[in-house]
């Protein structure tokens, strides 16, 4: 199954809830939001307010991506402002063992995030623990980046390793992702995909069927 995750970062903030419909309406699943504490990243997004007042506006699954120092101390308060899974970094995470078994003790689904320049092997042992694993096809804190080319031989190399470990992990790709190169990390082994810029520049239910259409033309070759 491929999944779009329209990431918020990219959306009008003067008017998220008509956007965040815009893209359910028109399709949309998931919905990517970016958590940023200014210090794993250099950017400051939003926090549990705005999780929390989206989330009696809209039935999509909140994909909510901690990129923030020790994500473990902020679980609860993200469960509690509705999120349906939590993803991490592998580089943010003193103790990732723990911190995934936070999650799922939770209740949540919980996925890692590895940066551009961190191998997939750094996964090998806590993957068969992972709902998904998300490959930044961009270095993380700013939208709007040109997609890292290497991204693809990770996905590669992730789905081959799930398939020997958890088969049926979920591989997200977040960073310049468009419905111009979204068959190519389909191809690669990717099944979820965030995309900001391509979805929220112009019209916003458009693009989202735009993409949707590439999943159901892939999906009818395969």
């Amino acid at each position: 199954m491929y999944i779009l995750a329209p990431s918020l970062l990219a959306a009008d903030f003067g008017h998220l809830a008509e956007q965040v419909k815009a893209v359910e309406d028109a399709g949309a699943k998931y919905l990517h939001l970016d958590v940023m504490d200014g210090a794993f990243v250099p950017s400051i997004s939003f926090g549990m307010p705005v999780l929390k007042s989206l989330r009696s506006c809209t039935g999509l699954v909140f994909d909510v991506h901690m990129m923030v120092e020790e994500p473990g101390r902020y679980i609860q308060d993200i469960k509690d402002s509705g999120a349906d899974l939590i993803c991490v970094h592998q580089e943010a995470c003193v103790h990732l063992d723990r911190t995934v078994s936070q999650i799922k003790e939770a209740g949540l689904k919980v996925a890692v995030a590895l940066n551009p320049a961190t191998p997939v092997s750094t996964l090998e042992y806590i993957l068969p623990e992972l709902d998904m694993a998300l490959i930044m096809s961009v270095n993380p804190g700013f939208g709007g980046q040109k997609f890292i080319p290497y991204a693809l031989d990770k996905v590669r190399c992730l789905r081959e390793m799930a398939e020997k470990k958890n088969p049926s992990l979920d591989i997200q790709v977040d960073g310049g992702v468009t419905a111009g190169n979204v068959r190519d990390l389909m191809e690669a082994g990717a099944n979820v995909f965030v995309a900001g810029s391509a979805v929220f520049q112009g019209d916003a239910a458009a693009n989202v069927k735009e993409f949707l259409d590439v999943f159901r033309q892939y999906e009818a070759l395969s």
